[in-house]
């Protein structure tokens, strides 16, 4: 894996050497569990309490890129203070496919902090939806008149002033001849430079890639279509390619398709950075091999091992590791009274870090009691320059508070119980066979696994301490409770019990 390590001290009181020892560490970290460092980002003397730090919206930015795997920092507190800027930036970090971690705390600094940070990545998103929904109806009513209705306009067209597709004059006919090119034999690579040479720029104005050229081949808006979700408008817009053309170029494209490139092995496996050696306490990543007979076989090992340094743990088959990491979470999940332990430590934590929304609510009940003290003294004839001046002042306080707890709302949303229990019995009625939602129970309720042999030892979100899992007994159970193929497969090592 590849990472990036951000460092960060808050104070002018704070010295250079604070960012060297970071670094330090984070670089001894790295190299123990032979990951690869390719980038420093640094902010001297700013505060994680804002997120307006140059170095960190840049390691943001860049991760767009997608050129490393890993955010590595000292402390969790080096990434963010505020609780609802981690959960806003981690979950732009997994988007990205890159992952938080550090080198000093296994996974968190509190268990129960990760799941509020799951509830409020849910509650962004319901948000999302609802708002989306409300517009929604507008741009369907644009997308059947064939309006523009967002992103990125294609290349050879032009929006014009009412909203409407139109060709560009320019554009348009090199896009044509792509098509034609690539029907009459040319490759992708080739079809590509040829646009270049043109100086033909992708919708960002940027030159044409692979990728896009791939793209725009697939696109149907150049033989007139307008999708807009599920709404599907045939002659909405003015087509720059016969439907003839467009649908001989997507049958060579079928057939001139390779086999995808298999995406890099860390993507796949579901456990990585919470997964770790429970004999020397390094990292276990994914690793995968190919037999003679072609299969390709997927493992998790030590990254110590993988060094072929001293430690001795055996490598573990991964689906079979999986399968038993999410059979016991699923069976977790499933039991009310760990649901209302979650829901109760989620509500504490929340009340604990949202300390201004009380306190400016507290402000504003004292301020309205002073105004109504001083409508009450005029009201009984007691009216002085000092009375208005005074009566002013407070008007003005208490605007500037509403205005403050109006922005703590909307910056910091106050979760409902009702909104956290139903956003944790939900995962009851995921479909653990579909790889994302995998991922998200594990990202959710497991802090970290210490693998062993014969043996692992998982901390949940919802409560300190660890639970043992004999595979000999998780293997029995599981293949009893959901009839998993576990039944056909043995456990690593020597399954006794512990």
């Amino acid at each position: 894996m590849t990472a990036v390590i951000y460092a960060r001290y808050s104070s002018d009181n704070q010295r250079e050497e604070s960012i060297e020892g970071q670094i330090r560490e984070c670089t001894a970290y790295a190299e123990k569990n032979g990951i690869t460092v390719v980038k420093h980002y640094i902010d001297r003397a700013i505060s994680a309490k804002t997120d307006n730090r140059p170095q960190f919206q840049q390691m943001i930015k860049d991760s767009e890129r997608k050129l490393f795997d890993m955010v590595l920092v000292w402390k969790l507190d080096r990434f963010a203070r505020n609780r609802y800027d981690s959960a806003r930036y981690k979950t732009q970090l997994k988007k990205n496919g890159v992952k938080l971690m550090s080198a000093t705390e296994i996974i968190s600094d509190g268990p129960e902090g990760i799941i509020l940070e799951s509830v409020l990545e849910g509650y962004a998103e319901y948000y999302s939806a609802d708002l989306s929904e409300k517009v929604i109806r507008g741009m369907t009513e644009n997308a059947l008149k064939g309006k523009f209705t967002g992103g990125a306009v294609p290349v050879g067209y032009r929006i014009d002033e009412n909203q409407r597709f139109q060709t560009d004059p320019f554009t348009a006919p090199l896009i044509a001849e792509a098509f034609r090119m690539y029907n009459e034999g040319a490759t992708m690579t080739e079809v590509r430079d040829w646009l270049n040479e043109h100086q033909v720029k992708n919708p960002r104005g940027g030159p044409m890639s692979y990728n896009t050229v791939q793209h725009m081949l697939k696109n149907r808006r150049y033989i007139g279509e307008l999708k807009y979700r599920d709404i599907l408008i045939p002659d909405a817009i003015p087509p720059i390619v016969s439907p003839e053309l467009f649908e001989d170029v997507q049958i060579k494209m079928a057939k001139n398709k390779k086999a995808p490139a298999r995406r890099k092995a860390e993507d796949d496996y579901l456990l990585t950075t919470k997964l770790f050696c429970g004999y020397c306490g390094s990292l276990m990543f994914g690793e995968s091999g190919t037999s003679r007979s072609g299969d390709v076989h997927r493992y998790y090992k030590c990254a110590t091992v993988k060094k072929r340094k001293s430690c001795q743990k055996k490598t573990v088959r991964k689906q079979w590791l999986e399968d038993l990491v999410i059979a016991k979470t699923k069976a977790l999940i499933m039991d009310d009274t760990v649901i209302d332990s979650i829901v109760s430590s989620v509500m504490e934590l929340q009340n604990k870090e949202n300390t201004n929304l009380p306190l400016y609510e507290k402000q504003l009940r004292d301020t309205e009691a002073g105004i109504q003290n001083m409508l009450n003294a005029i009201q009984a004839g007691i009216l002085t320059s000092s009375t208005k001046e005074r009566l002013e002042a407070l008007e003005a306080q208490k605007k500037d508070l509403e205005a403050k707890i109006a922005e703590e709302r909307l910056a910091k949303p106050k979760l409902s119980e009702d909104f956290v229990r139903f956003w944790l019995t939900r995962f009851r009625k995921l479909d653990f066979s579909q790889k994302e939602q995998r991922q998200a129970l594990i990202d959710t309720f497991i802090n970290a696994i210490y693998l062993y042999d014969d043996k692992m030892l998982i901390t949940f979100n919802y409560k300190e301490g660890t639970e043992t899992v004999s595979f000999a007994q998780a293997t029995e159970a599981v293949t009893r409770e959901i009839g998993s193929d576990l039944d056909c497969l043995t456990a690593p090592g020597n399954p006794n019990f512990f």
